[in-house]
């Protein structure tokens, strides 16, 4: 950028002042025909005078750097709609050929009628100055185009780098330090002229100038006042741009439009009698009153302005501002975001964030008695791309009017502008499915669901640490089953189905806690904290606070058959010179083995069945295949439905956003709500959803499980006749399964020797299935 100024802060004693005086004549005198260094030699004859100055002129720099000047990005969806701006100064950088030539004709009529013929400063506008300000005071009237350009360059510079001692070294107008400037411009408006020719010069001078209290640059100035382009301006509308410069306060039209239109026809008496318009060209631009020229369009900035889809582009901000890709630090993130220019494409499916947002609302309206909130997102499988992010409140601050107005993104963590989650319930038990099957387990092993209190000393948790709280010391576990539901022995299958918790914390006890988290974490779940996974007991049926974007990614490794990607919000970035900006590529990898996938698939499909008691039935989409599992959390406090068909995977939770407070007993989008699970609103909403989402999507089916992680491998049973009860026990675990006692029997076996099973020895048995081990009696057997 502009090379940073004489020092700030020196004296300028009387002599000097009448010594720069001097030499800024003659600046501008040689100003086409010399360099300004050749210059300083002659100031330097002055004598006394001359010698006073010399030092002044060694800190004044002959170059100046530009930097292309701040300009407003731009984010789109996926089809290219324009979602949201972004700016700190409201420009849009357009070329020489892109504006108006009327409005170029008027900025150098009113600011510099001699522009095209002087070297970079204006030796009559000098001596002009110099005589209005020979009594001291503020400096004025004489800047040429190139000058203020110059000064312009480096106002920008001040704001960038954030430099308030930048900005008033070039702002700067009293006395001496206010010529000092005039003369550093001089010398850098004649260096300039040499390296750039007036058309670019110009060209620069109306993308960076302010037209207005908040525009900046004439393209934005011409979208804002009369909603065109800078190429389309007419004589007056020119007239009237060009007059605002000089002070965009005291002559802005919307605000000033009196002293707008006072302005604009000075600006087109100049044109006239530089003979730049005719007489009827002046006659019928002075005519028009101000007011019926506007055609006012404000632009706002942020992603308030991206409707429905404001949260998804907090998200993509929040991408933007914690990825050091973009920039050392945040606030260089922050720079490249609001001044960069950028060209910001993303994932967002406009179709499918509509269908998204009027399924979350039609279930929960924004504004239900209720307060409970909702939110969606909608992920395709083996890229990550996020297709849809939804909530049922409007983005922005409360207020009394929107009292549940916010700017929390409910689907996300809070790296990414959200809250810390919340209680996942049984669509947990997902992961607790997987890692059986990972274990070597079936969906054909059978458990027992029945109510039951489960000692603290029972669980193999590897990762714990004694001092975690996490863990619940002296934590005896007594999870319950749904009333009506469980109790008896039944198939993994069957319990996945219905969601029996029993089975599910029985399963989980034959492993080990802390894989089940590690699997959870390999297939995408994240805390909306950030930290770790809790590996304890609840944890099995959702204790663990996780985000909906997180879970959606989840189910979402498993719809593309084990591969895990990072969710992805942008498909590329571009700068203001349409050059391309590296992004994150998809970062994928294959977390689980296919047949394991396959088999929860196939497990998770059931729990869509049309059967009554299959949780997942409200939201069947046949003849479409699909999967998923409900889930909700203790006392009705948060209910989900996370389901997925191979393109496409979706997680909808809905609860008190600000609370863990139940759900049920009261009135919900008009309807008294007892209870609140996870098949009663969440999963018609999935429904509703992906019947919009996936109406143009081909209908795929899933892989078929092998029947080794449907049935369990069959194994046979070894012979453990003479063994004693331990090495019998040894044996058939060795074998791949499981052991109990059963009675003593009759043998001529030395008593207490295990002597027979069941199954028997040598017969087929499904691994991990539990085999009982019957001991010797002696003779007479065990029974009286």
């Amino acid at each position: 950028m502009a090379s940073r100024p004489t020092p700030r802060g020196r004296a300028v004693r009387p002599v000097q002042l009448v010594a720069m005086m001097i030499a800024f004549l003659l600046i501008a005198v040689a100003g086409g025909v010399l360099t300004a260094g050749l210059l300083l030699p002659a100031v330097g004859s002055v004598g006394a005078v001359g010698n006073a100055t010399t030092d002044l002129f060694s800190d004044i720099p002959t170059e100046l750097e530009i930097d292309e000047p701040s300009e407003q990005s731009v984010m789109y969806d996926a089809k290219g709609n324009e979602m949201a701006v972004f700016f700190a100064e409201n420009r849009v950088v357009v070329g020489f050929d892109d504006i108006s030539q009327h409005v170029k004709d008027a900025v150098v009529a009113i600011e510099d009628h001699r522009f095209y013929d002087h070297g970079g400063v204006d030796p009559e506008g000098i001596l002009r100055a110099v005589a209005r300000n020979v009594g001291g005071g503020e400096l004025e009237g004489a800047s040429t185009l190139t000058q203020q350009y110059v000064k312009n360059i480096q106002v920008e510079e001040s704001r960038v780098s954030n430099d308030p001692e930048l900005y008033q070294a070039a702002t700067e107008t009293d006395g001496a330090a206010g010529i000092a400037r005039k003369l550093r411009e001089a010398r850098l408006a004649i260096a300039l002229e040499k390296v750039r020719s007036k058309d670019e010069i110009l060209t620069g001078y109306l993308n960076i100038a302010q037209f207005g209290p908040s525009q900046y640059g004439i393209e934005s100035a011409a979208h804002h006042y009369f909603n065109k382009t800078a190429a389309d301006l007419n004589i007056a509308e020119s007239a009237l741009l060009a007059g605002i410069t000089q002070n965009p306060a005291k002559w802005d039209p919307v605000s000033n439009p009196e002293n707008a239109e006072q302005r604009r026809n000075t600006v087109l008496g100049r044109m006239l009698f530089l003979d730049v318009i005719t007489q009827e060209q002046y006659d019928e631009a002075v005519a028009v009153p101000v007011a019926d020229m506007l055609d006012v369009q404000d632009t706002p900035r942020g992603c308030a302005v991206a409707g429905n889809a404001a949260y998804f582009c907090q998200y993509v901000v929040n991408d933007i501002l914690t990825n050091e890709a973009y920039g050392e630090t945040v606030e260089d993130r922050r720079q490249l975001l609001n001044r960069g220019g950028l060209e910001i494409h993303t994932t967002l499916d406009p179709d499918k964030q509509e269908a998204a947002f009027e399924a979350v609302t039609d279930s929960v309206p924004i504004e239900d008695e209720s307060g409970i909130s909702m939110a969606l997102s909608s992920i395709e499988p083996g890229t990550g791309r996020i297709f849809a992010m939804a909530q049922n409140t409007r983005y922005g601050m409360a207020s009394e009017d929107d009292p549940r107005a916010t700017q929390v993104n409910y689907n996300v963590g809070q790296s990414h502008g959200g809250g810390t989650g919340f209680q996942s319930g049984s669509t947990f038990k997902v992961f607790t499915l997987v890692q059986w099957l990972k274990d070597g387990h079936s969906l054909m092993d059978r458990v027992n669901s029945a109510n039951r209190v489960f000692p603290r000393d029972t669980w193999d948790i590897s990762c714990d640490d004694p001092e975690n709280p996490a863990f619940r010391p002296g934590g005896d576990y007594e999870p319950k089953n749904l009333e009506g539901f469980g109790g008896g022995v039944e198939t993994v299958l069957e319990a996945t189905r219905t969601s029996i918790n029993t089975s599910f914390v029985v399963m989980a006890q034959q492993l080990d806690l802390c894989d089940i988290t590690s699997t959870a974490a390999d297939m995408g779940v994240r805390t909306g904290s950030g930290g770790p996974l809790q590996s304890n007991p609840a944890m099995v049926l959702g204790s663990n606070t996780v985000t909906p974007l997180s879970m959606a990614n989840a189910y979402a490794t498993l719809a593309s058959g084990g591969v895990f990607c990072e969710p992805v919000a942008i498909t590329s970035m571009a700068d203001r010179n349409g050059e391309e900006i590296p992004v994150p590529p998809s970062d994928c990898q294959r977390v689980l083995e296919e047949d394991i996938v396959n088999g929860a698939n196939h497990a998770l499909q059931a729990v869509m069945g049309p059967e009554w008691d299959s949780t997942g039935s409200t939201a069947r989409i046949p003849p479409r295949p699909s999967a998923g599992k409900t889930g909700t959390a203790n006392d009705d406090m948060h209910a989900w439905f996370i389901g997925f068909v191979p393109q496409m995977a979706t997680a909808v939770w809905m609860g008190h956003a600000n609370a863990d407070e139940t759900m049920g007993g009261e009135v919900i989008n008009g309807v008294w709500r007892d209870r609140v699970y996870g098949g009663l609103i969440a999963a018609p909403t999935w429904k509703a959803y992906m019947l919009e989402a996936t109406e143009d999507m081909p209908i795929e089916e899933f892989d078929d499980a092998e029947s080794t992680v449907v049935r369990g491998e069959f194994l046979s049973v070894p012979s453990i006749g003479g063994q004693s009860v331990e090495d019998a026990r040894e044996t058939l675990e060795d074998a791949g399964f499981n052991t109990t006692m059963g009675y003593p029997v009759d043998s001529g076996w030395p008593e207490g020797l295990a002597v027979a099973t069941t199954p028997e020895a040598g017969s087929s048995a499904r691994r991990g299935e539990t085999v009982t081990i019957y001991t010797s009696g002696g003779r007479g057997g065990g029974d009286d």
